[in-house]
């Protein structure tokens, strides 16, 4: 059961009814107390507590009060007696359910296998389900212990299913290949493989795992040759399409664990489910990648043509202001002077020098550029790139949903045919695509004359021309390719049910299922913030609207706030206690308390470690990667485990997905830990920001950061107010921050409820304001550029209205456009809550590179209106500004501590692999979030004496956060002792 409670819940799910409270009858004491709290949690969870604190005390307290008794009654309730026995018989009988028998639990395992398992085999999510199914059955569920039993004998069972029915789908064929591949392929243990293939062509296994290497032409003919072998295994395309792909991923990582004599000792069913999920799942990633590359070296010829051009005219060209006053002078002096000599007439008034810049300008900035430009792609293309397209046309099919579209896909068929022949031109009898293919501003280039004066197609500067179609339109998703996930057919991300749910799913999103309710509310917003602005301006000091430029917004910085007094003696007073407190001591602690380790289960079918054994192991391993150290270095500590062991454990039970579960976890403990007088009631609001590493560059992952400058990758934070990151992920450095926004406001799994969340500029966008809106949301940027923004009109006919906004107001919103694709927009927004494609995927079709979608425009206008609402807040309360500004504050100090733990190598991730990448992000969330967890409770522990607590003022608490490392030691020698633990005393407040 959660541990916060609002009022409103506590009212509506702990309230006794007149008939509920004739039970308690003439019970008294603590008997009266514990009887009463059973009842209501039974009626809430369909159980009976586990124990006797797992009772939330708001819960306690809100029940006391209703029979009028001292909620300190109920730890005196006796939890092993014979009453608490008649008890539950009493509540049971009530609410007519009966004890639970072998058979049920049987029946419970067949509906396991039949309904459930098959979406995947989350133990947490089969446990919520398990419960609910003995509620709808009106039976008490068993111990925790029975049900965890029953879930993995109802796995076993499912898998056995599983794979019996995968091996009858696979053809002898393929079966035959599957066998042929593996007897040719060597499992290679050693993790500095360089990834070189075999003298006979073959690729080892290590190479089929292998993420692809720097965007070039040598990582795409790798990549199309671990392709060609995993098709040439002819696996049925339909032999998991209905599987979910986490289910897939479960048996993927275990075959990636497995070595080749694991695998061969494995049953016929098993060894080949496990290949073929395996080889299906790599296919697809390949694919993705292949496509990831394409468009990745296509966006790089464009871009070292242009900056060697650059390059060369930088010192050559000035650039000439006042064009038009030249040209009116040049206009004047012409027509006043027709017969006239220009060194007499033109120069006196436009100087020689002037005239030549001019022309300079002109040619590097006009067609003359462009086509300088193209002869240095075309180069590079023909010379290099080019004999990577016959590869890439020849293994990728790709297709489009929009018949708009149709010229890029026979454009590319062209291509394909006329890739290996030595044409100047295309032959005039082919019926060449032009309109959707070229740019208008090449077509000059592509557009030829040959000696008869016909026009001419050039086939290389067409086939530049069609790749840079490709890539506008694959960004987009408008063309997606076979086979392919991330750049899968469009209609796929969608939910197959929508319509036949879609009361549920608007309820789900709670908006109404009528359009017009839907507009209404929004132009009563925006009318009632455009006028609370308006009416509000003139007393507003720190905002003034200007007719400066074409309307300009002049905002005043935010005052200092007022500078804690005491928190540096806090500080001190925590260093005094724990000096030098030891990084991987805060881990272990953590551990202890929480358990974090115990979601670390192996990919494997069985565990052999003792679980003593393994929390240590995990622990130092966990801290190897969190710090950047790495495992061998943490290996040589004191603490008897070896590089070898530690090594075992991060093959087989440190992966992404148990990494996230423990960050929940750790989240969620460090919620109910926090002591309300000392941090304030929960929050529902979080700020997310993202910070750059350094990392290898040979992947696709890590990129040039424009502004940071240098290689490597970007981390994007979730942090709520009080320093506790609720999510993380790994990103590059040009991927959207609004796409990484909206994913962890989406997927963050713990206790949070989150409904504000604060950005800056790049983590906003008209789309995000829009989905953020349909998702329930608040989107809360601070704006840099607040002077260039533009209010949006409720209606058209209100031009008068506003009068001291009309210099920033402009057209009003186009509600029609809304109106018309209203369920398309809940049709992506449902998309993004039910998680069927990654949040980014679907966000790729509403990009400047796709206007003219119908969707994308309603989004914008929705966009529109919800910023100018958001706008109108932002600028009259300065309250909110503040807000917004403290809580990307608390980001920003979420970054700063980032060096100090992450310190091994230089702070640099120093891996190619991704899964690799991602751990190291994750691990370093996890011990950051431990950080937190312990130093929480040491500040707690101070200020739990009534001494320290008085002397603390409002700013003190305003600004106190338990993410402070000056007491902490993360370098020196790794010991690790197990039975040693911190001296962490109890906590509460004492007079």
């Amino acid at each position: 059961m959660k541990r916060n409670w609002e009022l409103d819940e506590l009212i509506e799910h702990f309230t006794f009814l007149p008939n509920e409270m004739q039970q308690i009858g003439n019970k008294s004491g603590e008997t009266r107390l514990g009887f009463a709290v059973l009842f209501k949690f039974f009626q809430y969870e369909a159980r009976f507590p586990f124990h006797k604190f797992e009772v939330p005390k708001a819960v306690i307290q809100y029940i006391a009060k209703q029979i009028e008794m001292r909620p300190e009654r109920y730890t005196e309730y006796d939890w092993s007696g014979r009453s608490i026995t008649y008890h539950r018989t009493q509540i049971r009988d009530f609410f007519g359910f009966r004890e639970d028998t072998v058979q049920d639990a049987e029946d419970v395992i067949d509906w396991l296998c039949t309904h459930e398992l098959f979406h995947g085999h989350d133990f947490e999510y089969l446990v919520d389900m398990v419960y609910r199914r003995f509620r709808e059955m009106k039976i008490v569920p068993p111990t925790p212990d029975r049900i965890e039993r029953l879930i993995k004998t109802a796995i076993h069972t499912y898998e056995g299913q599983f794979f019996q029915a995968t091996l009858e789908k696979l053809p002898v064929a393929s079966l035959a290949k599957l066998d042929a591949l593996v007897d040719r392929i060597a499992f290679l243990d050693d993790e500095d493989y360089d990834g070189v293939e075999g003298s006979d062509g073959i690729l080892s296994f290590q190479e089929l795992k292998a993420d692809p290497g720097k965007p070039g032409v040598e990582s795409v003919l790798r990549e199309v040759s671990k392709l060609r072998t995993i098709r040439n295994l002819e696996l049925p395309d339909e032999l998991f399409r209905d599987i979910p792909l986490k289910a897939l991923i479960k048996y993927r990582q275990r075959t990636a664990t497995e070595d080749l004599r694991e695998l061969r000792r494995h049953p016929d069913p098993i060894r080949y489910t496990l290949l073929s999920a395996f080889f299906w799942l790599r296919c697809m990633e390949i694919t993705d990648n292949l496509i990831e590359l394409l468009i990745q070296i296509v966006h790089r010829i464009g871009v070292r043509a242009e900056r060697k051009v650059e390059k060369e005219i930088l010192n050559d060209l000035r650039k000439v202001g006042n064009k038009f006053g030249i040209l009116f002078n040049l206009a004047q002096s012409a027509v006043n002077n027709p017969n006239g000599i220009v060194r007499d007439v033109i120069f006196p008034i436009v100087n020689e020098q002037t005239l030549r810049d001019l022309v300079k300008e002109f040619k590097h900035t006009g067609p003359a550029y462009r086509e300088k430009v193209h002869t240095i792609i075309r180069a590079s293309y023909g010379s290099h790139y080019r004999r990577m397209v016959p590869e890439i046309l020849g293994i990728l099919d790709f297709r489009s949903n929009n018949e708009v579209h149709r010229p890029v896909i026979l454009a590319l068929e062209l291509v394909k045919k006329y890739s290996n022949t030595g044409q100047h031109y295309l032959p005039l009898l082919e019926d060449v695509p032009v309109d959707g293919v070229i740019r208008t501003v090449n077509r000059e280039i592509i557009v030829e004359k040959d000696e008869k004066g016909q026009e001419r197609i050039n086939r290389m500067n067409y086939e530049i021309s069609v790749l840079q179609a490709l890539r506008d339109k694959l960004r987009c998703k408008e063309i997606w390719a076979v086979g392919a996930n991330r750049y899968r057919n469009p209609d796929d991300d969608l939910p197959t049910d929508l319509e036949e749910r879609r009361e549920e799913n608007y309820k789900a999103l709670k908006q109404p299922l009528d359009a017009h309710d839907f507009i209404e509310s929004l132009k009563q917003a925006m009318k009632d913030g455009l006028e609370k602005l308006d009416r509000g301006l003139s007393k507003n000091e720190k905002v003034r609207i200007t007719e400066k430029g074409n309307g300009w917004i002049s905002l005043s910085p935010l005052e200092p706030q007022t500078e804690p007094v005491n928190l540096s003696r806090v500080k001190s007073e925590l260093l005094r206690r724990w000096p030098m407190t030891s990084l991987l001591d805060i881990l272990k602690e953590a551990d202890l308390r929480i358990g974090l380790t115990e979601h670390f289960k192996t990919v494997a079918v069985r565990e052999t470690l003792d679980r003593d054994t393994l929390q240590k192991r995990l622990i130092l391993a966990l801290y190897g990667f969190g710090t950047n150290t790495g495992l061998k270095r943490v290996s040589a500590g004191e603490h008897g485990e070896s590089y070898k062991d530690l090594l075992y454990v991060r093959r087989k039970f440190i992966h992404k997905d148990n990494l996230r579960n423990a960050i929940s976890e750790v989240v969620n403990a460090i919620f109910r830990v926090r002591m309300q007088e000392i941090w304030g009631d929960a929050t529902t609001s979080c700020a997310s920001d993202s910070k750059k590493f350094g990392a290898w560059d040979q992947n696709l992952m890590t990129e040039w950061h424009i502004r940071y400058r240098g290689r490597g990758v970007m981390i994007y934070w979730h942090v709520e107010k009080h320093s506790t990151c609720i999510y993380s992920q790994l990103k590059s450095c040009s991927s959207s921050e609004v796409a990484a926004m909206m994913e962890g406001l989406l997927r963050h799994c713990t206790e949070m409820e989150v409904e504000k969340n604060y950005v800056d500029s790049h983590g906003q966008s008209e789309v995000a304001f829009a989905f953020c809106h349909l998702l329930g949301y608040q989107l809360m940027p601070r704006l840099k550029a607040i002077h260039s923004q533009k209010l949006y009109r409720p209606e058209p006919g209100m031009t008068d209205a506003y009068p001291n906004l009309q210099p920033v107001l402009t057209r009003p919103i186009n509600w029609e456009l809304i109106r018309q694709q209203y369920d398309q927009m809940m049709k992506y927004a449902t998309a993004l809550r039910l998680g069927t494609a990654e949040t980014e995927a679907i966000l790729k079709r509403f990009t400047r590179n796709n206007l003219k979608h119908p969707t994308y425009q309603a989004l914008g206008e929705l966009g529109k209106a919800v910023k100018t609402i958001f706008l109108c807040d932002y600028l009259h309360s300065e309250e909110l500004r503040r807000e917004i500004n403290s809580g990307l504050n608390v980001v920003e100090n979420w970054n700063s501590a980032n060096s100090f733990i992450f310190y091994g190598k230089g702070g640099e991730i120093a891996t190619n692999r991704l899964e690799d990448q991602e751990m190291a992000v994750l691990s370093l969330h996890l011990l950051q979030n431990c950080l937190v967890y312990i130093n929480t409770i040491m500040l707690q522990n101070i200020l739990s004496d009534r001494r320290w607590y008085d002397m603390m003022t409002p700013e003190d608490l305003r600004a106190l956060t338990p993410l402070v490392y000056t007491h902490v030691n993360p370098y020196g020698t790794f010991k690790l002792n197990m039975s040693e633990r911190l001296p962490l005393e109890g906590v509460y407040l004492r007079e």
